[in-house]
């Protein structure tokens, strides 16, 4: 029986991979690294900040060391902010859906978006108050694919709730493949929504797909 709903955010609830996209090729052209937006989705969008910034200077060949990518993820932040400023970014629906599932029971954020990026967002469209539980990328040493960030959104939800939440009782709302591993590996269901990638590219890794945050109710939740 499912008893709780974690939302991935980019991508799910926030129509900012775009935005993320295009803040992440402007810095980059600062050091001379040309970003496609193909390359982007296809490649990097699984990552967290540093693990992009990681994974981009690896493949064009001239790795940046550790404080060249803490400078980078500070820059690309705040071209991030500014882009947010152009209006919402929730995707259709995903107010509704937040409403519906917290109505249900406990629902969480796990992320590899920085906390700050996500807190803003939801402070700015009113929904932060709807999330106790925030796991973002400072908060695991490891970012999806692997488990870690699922895994601690369970402990804290459970502990907030004041429940015992077992990760079966738990599900994952997710928009790529690397966070539906993730959240499988932790033993979550899985629901993929089809945001970013067609059906074909999540069917894998995901118990059940949905094309639109509307199809998020309860009664998928009791088919799972």
């Amino acid at each position: 029986m499912i008893r709780a709903v974690i939302f991935d955010f980019d991508g799910v609830l926030a129509n900012s991979e775009p935005l993320h996209f295009r803040a992440f090729r402007d810095v980059l052209a600062t050091r001379g690294i040309t970003l496609s937006e193909r390359a982007y989705y296809e490649r990097y969008l699984g990552f967290d900040d540093v693990g992009a910034f990681q994974a981009i200077s690896h493949d064009a060949g001239a790795p940046f060391d550790g404080k060249t990518i803490t400078a980078l993820v500070a820059e690309k932040a705040g071209h991030l902010e500014a882009l947010e400023r152009e209006g919402s970014v929730l995707f259709p629906g995903a107010r509704d859906a937040v409403m519906r599932m917290a109505a249900f029971g406990p629902i969480a954020i796990a992320s590899g978006a920085l906390r700050g990026e996500i807190e803003r967002v939801l402070v700015r469209e009113q929904l932060a108050a709807m999330f106790p539980v925030i796991v973002a990328a400072e908060d695991t040493p490891s970012s999806k694919p692997d488990p870690a960030p699922y895994r601690l959104a369970v402990e804290r939800l459970g502990h907030h709730a004041g429940i015992t939440l077992a990760p079966e009782e738990c599900v994952a709302v997710e928009d790529s493949r690397w966070g539906l591993v993730s959240a499988r590996d932790a033993g979550l269901h899985t629901i993929g929504i089809t945001h970013s990638y067609p059906a074909e590219e999540l069917q894998s890794a995901a118990d059940s797909l949905i094309a639109h945050l509307d199809q998020l109710d309860a009664h998928l939740l009791h088919r799972l």
